[in-house]
């Protein structure tokens, strides 16, 4: 009898607390899609899973960065049991997120809790390079990421600036050792890219730049 009523007591309590972890569930995405960092932050303290997926899987943390909610993605980066390097299905990472939002501080913290800077595939230089947000791509070559770094189709972050970036971050990543002679899967190189969208002012500093590293003498 006392086990009967040991086991049923046991029952109760899982459903009532299965009803209030539904209830935070629902709390905690509806928060999440409105940036209210606050509740966020009263769900965790009573032990809600940082690393809580979406209904479609998507991993919290890069679900705040993809509506954006800023202020709940770096509640979420803060906390010890998050897990930085978790994806969706495209295998986009927190931190290619933020660097594509060009949230340098955001960035930041992120390598600082071991996000992975040189990630195969598609890199946080990649989608930083894309939206030219410079201080973002500083802070990522300043981490040793991959400047030439191939995407699945061979396409590297400076052919990302120069097709849908502007000429500084074009300017940047030659600089900063970026080789304009790298050729992708369908045989393009960076100036092929700006010269594809009209960009001028980026094809003109690319043909610059590799006119500079001819011997002198060579046409």
């Amino acid at each position: 009898m006392r086990n009967w009523f040991k086991n049923f007591i046991y029952l109760i309590v899982l459903i009532g607390f299965g009803s209030v972890n539904a209830g935070s569930y629902e709390d905690f995405f509806a928060a999440l899609e409105v940036d209210n960092a606050p509740v966020i932050d009263r769900l965790l303290e009573r032990g809600f899973d940082p690393n809580t997926p979406t209904a479609k899987g998507v991993p919290a943390l890069v679900a705040a960065l993809k509506v954006p909610a800023p202020n709940v993605a770096a509640l979420l980066v803060r906390h010890p049991d998050l897990k930085v390097e978790a994806r969706n299905a495209q295998d986009e990472s927190a931190l290619m997120l933020a660097a594509l939002r060009g949230y340098v501080d955001l960035c930041a913290l992120l390598i600082e809790r071991d996000a992975d800077v040189n990630k195969s595939g598609w890199t946080p230089l990649h989608y930083a390079a894309t939206e030219s947000h410079l201080a973002v791509m500083q802070l990522l070559l300043d981490q040793h990421a991959y400047i030439d770094a191939a995407s699945p189709n061979g396409s590297t972050p400076l052919m990302m600036a120069a097709m849908y970036g502007n000429a500084s971050a074009v300017k940047m990543l030659l600089e900063a050792g970026a080789d304009p002679t790298i050729k992708n899967d369908l045989g393009l190189t960076a100036i092929d890219f700006a010269e594809r969208v009209k960009k001028t002012e980026s094809t003109a500093i690319i043909a610059a730049f590799i006119r500079g590293r001819r011997p002198k003498g060579a046409w």
